[in-house]
């Protein structure tokens, strides 16, 4: 289920903000709490971390674009395990082998 990256409550009295720098590009893979972009509004600039990991995979906002509280920036999507196939034989570990009981003499 993707997971879309909206602007921040801004201050008191900010309206609106500027997406001034990405961090990350589409493609990337992103975990939570990892800074993705920065917003600059006339008081302050905040980092927009991510909510959760994945891989980015859209940008809705580009560089220079004007954005307002709840907008959306961009979307994640889960990073998909990858696919496990089952190995051939030989790639099994061999069982330890049985002794015999028959021993030489020493």
């Amino acid at each position: 289920m993707s997971t879309e990256i909206r602007v921040p409550t801004l201050p008191e009295s900010v309206t609106d903000a500027t997406v001034l720098n990405w961090r990350k590009k589409p493609g990337d893979p992103v975990q939570r709490d990892e800074n993705l972009l920065d917003l600059e509004t006339d008081k302050v600039v905040l980092e927009v971390p991510s909510p959760t990991d994945g891989v980015l995979v859209e940008i809705r906002a580009q560089e220079g674009d004007l954005v307002e509280a709840d907008d959306v920036l961009a979307v994640i999507e889960p990073e998909k395990p990858a696919a496990r196939k089952p190995g051939p034989a030989a790639d099994r570990p061999a069982p330890p082998e049985k002794s015999t009981g028959s021993q030489e003499p020493v």
